[in-house]
Parts: C-alpha cells; structure tokens; sequence
C-alpha cells in the first residue's frame, strides 16, 4: 500500500495527489459500505427537504454540518473496520471492542444528527400541511 511516505519520511507526492487518495478512499467506501450509501441517500433526501422549505443559511450550516459530520465518522468507522480486520482474522474481544465502538459513535451522531433535523424540520413540516 502506498502512504506516500519514504522510509526516512520525506514527502513524495504533492497535495494534488493526497486529494487523490482522498477520492479513492471516499470512492471505495461508497462502492463497499452498505451503510455510507444509506446516509447518502438520507443526506440528499434532506438537502432536497431544505431546498423545498427554503431553510435560511444558519438552517443549513447545521444541516451541513450534520450531513458532513455523519459521513466523516461513517468513513472512520469503516477505516477502523479495515484496520481491525487487517490485524486479525480471528476473534479478539479487543477486536470486537474497537468496532463496537466506532459504530457506537457514528450511532451516537447519527441520533444527534436525527434530533437535529427534527428540530429544524418539523416545525416546517407541520406550518406547511396546516
């Protein structure tokens, strides 16, 4: 696997090829992971339920914010997944550990992320069926 790194540490790539990798990661993850699709899905969903309430910018910045936030930690969950998995095929309860607790905090701000779209939303939701 390519770090981008020498042996001694030097930088042998430019920032125009870190954002390579970056994109290949993101690509990866989306093609592979059940889960990341799902948010996606959700996340455009919600950025079409904004655009259709025309929240006002600090509504998006949350929602941004949300949305970002959500598919980062979904993407370091899967990065600890792989991690793990690289290290040990067999059971560990250590293993077990570390990805419960990833998936325990992409749970955590998916619940957040949740509470606040139903704060900013359903207000909006129910002025526009009245």
């Amino acid at each position: 696997m390519n770090s981008g790194l020498r042996g001694n540490n030097k930088r042998t790539h430019s920032v125009l090829k870190s954002f390579t990798f970056a994109f290949a990661g993101i690509k990866s993850a989306v093609k592979k992971e059940k889960n990341l699709q799902i948010h996606l899905v959700i996340s455009a969903a919600v950025i079409l339920l904004g655009i259709m309430l025309a929240i006002s910018r600090l509504e998006w910045i949350m929602v941004l914010f949300a949305i970002g936030g959500m598919l980062s930690l979904e993407l370091m969950n899967t990065a600890v997944e792989r991690v793990v998995d690289l290290a040990t095929e067999d059971y560990h309860p250590l293993a077990k550990q570390a990805k419960d607790i990833a998936a325990g905090a992409v749970f955590i701000y998916a619940a957040l992320s949740v509470i606040i779209g139903a704060i900013l939303f359903l207000p909006k939701i129910i002025a526009y069926m009245s």
